[in-house]
Order: C-alpha cells, then structure tokens, then sequence
C-alpha cells in the first residue's frame, strides 16, 4: 500500500512539473511575441526606396529583422524591398536601427511591402496594381499576417502620394480614402490603432507636379486630425537626379526622422485619444 501511494505522489508531481512548464513555456512565448515590435513599410517608390546601395547599407544590426520575400525572417539590410528590380535604398534600415537602439530589450520587425508606381486606389482589397501586376493591399495583409504570429504590430509607416498628385479630384478624395484604408487594415488584421507616421512628397517633387503642395497640405491636413498620427517633413532633402525619388543620404534622414515622430507617438498617442 505504502509503495501505491509512493507510486501516486510521483505521479502527481510529475504532473505538477509538467504543467508548470507548459506555463513557463506559454509565458516565455508571451513575452518573446510581445518583445518583437514590427512595423508595417507602405506606400510607393520612395517607402521601398530607390537609393544607391553602399557598403553601410550591407551592415545589419543584430536586433533588426525584416520579413524578405519568401516570408522568412532574416536580418535587415538593404535593398529591403522587391516590388521591383531597381529597389535600392530606403528609410527602413535606419529606422529600424533607430527603434533597436531606443529599447535594447526588443527586436525589431521589418515588413516591407511598399509598391513603386502604386495610388492609394491600389491599397484597397482586391484591387491590382497594373505595372506590377500585383495586389498591393492583399499581398501586405498576408505578410502582416505571418508576421503577426510571430511578434506586436507597433506601427505603420506610409510615404505615398506621388501618383494622386495629378488632379485636384484625387487629393480631394485622398483623406477619406487614407481613413477607409486604415479603417479596413485594422478590421482584416484584427487589431487596435496602432500610431501612424506619413511622410511628405519631396519638395523638389513640385516643379514635376505642380499640386504635390496641395497633397503635402492634405498630408498636414490628416496628421492634425489624429492624435496617433503625424507627419514627417521632407523639407532640406535631395533627389537622387530625377526629381522624384530621394537620395540614399535623405532616406537616412528621412529614416530617421520617421523614427523621431514614432518614438514620440508611441509615448504620447494612445493616452491623448482616451
């Protein structure tokens, strides 16, 4: 009898330990999910980037992870998008170096989906990109879906605009547009607002597109209305030699002052819209 019930408290604390690993596990996976910040890269050209590639721009950080085309993660380094051949330079990298070095405690995750080319009529379900024969927004909920089994969405970073710039109908529509956008990526993703940061169309941009002022001012317009978003200026920044896309130095910065507006959302935004 003595050796059954010897035989039962061994079982049950077997049990015990069992169960209490399983919770160790499900909490470890908790905290790692929760410690892995990603970011979602949207937009057109100048989000997937179309800089010169140098040798610093080969150089990962340890803690800077992106979501490559065949939906693994590898760590990030440049060019970080694929929505077309001449993909170079971007603002990601340096933001996500920016967003590591601020908190030493988390990883971070790059989703780049950006589409050169692409109208915010393109970031809508089932709608096709013609020039790339691609589904922009579709493509984007699938990355952020795999993406999201994995860590925390803390953000979005939009820079697009460029081809809305053609009619004064267009960035008339742009808000509401920008709104149902993000109002259908929260509902398909299943998540709370997340702050936003958009960039501004580069002001050498104007001389090709004389109302790309008008959809900076729209920009400025959306960014004052919601306290988890805001706006990175594009003011000082250079071309690369067509007037339209930035050069690898102004994607740093323009990396950087993404990361700046984040940082100051992430801190500020949720307790402002309460």
């Amino acid at each position: 009898m003595k050796l059954i019930r010897l035989f039962a408290v061994l079982f049950s604390i077997s049990i015990l330990a069992s169960c209490s690993e399983k919770s160790d596990n499900s909490q470890s996976q908790k905290s790692e999910k929760e410690n892995f910040h990603l970011y979602l890269l949207m937009g057109q050209s100048n989000m997937a980037g179309r800089g010169l590639v140098e040798a610093i721009d080969t150089l990962s950080h340890p803690r800077v992870w992106m979501l490559d085309s065949t939906m693994n993660w590898v760590l990030a380094r440049d060019p970080m998008h694929f929505d077309k051949p001449v993909a170079g330079v971007g603002l990601g990298l340096t933001f996500g170096k920016i967003m590591a070095n601020e908190n030493p405690s988390v990883k971070i995750g790059l989703i780049p989906t950006a589409v050169g080319g692409s109208s915010i009529n393109a970031w809508f379900k089932d709608s096709i990109h013609n020039q790339t024969k691609t589904f922009p927004y579709n493509d984007m909920i699938d990355r952020a879906k795999k993406a999201l089994g994995d860590g925390t969405l803390k953000g979005i970073l939009w820079h697009q605009g460029e081809s809305d710039t053609r009619n004064e109908e267009s960035i008339a529509n742009y808000p509401a547009k920008f709104y149902a956008m993000i109002d259908s990526l929260q509902k398909d993703l299943g998540i709370e607002p997340v702050p936003i940061v958009m960039g501004e169309i580069g002001h050498f941009f104007y001389g090709r597109a004389p109302l790309a002022k008008n959809m900076n001012d729209t920009f400025s317009q959306i960014a004052s209305e919601n306290p988890c978003i805001d706006l990175v200026r594009s003011d000082g920044l250079n071309h690369k030699g067509d007037s339209t896309h930035f050069d690898s130095n102004s994607y740093h910065v323009l990396g950087m002052r993404y990361a700046e507006k984040m940082i100051d959302l992430q801190k500020d935004c949720l307790s402002e819209s309460k």
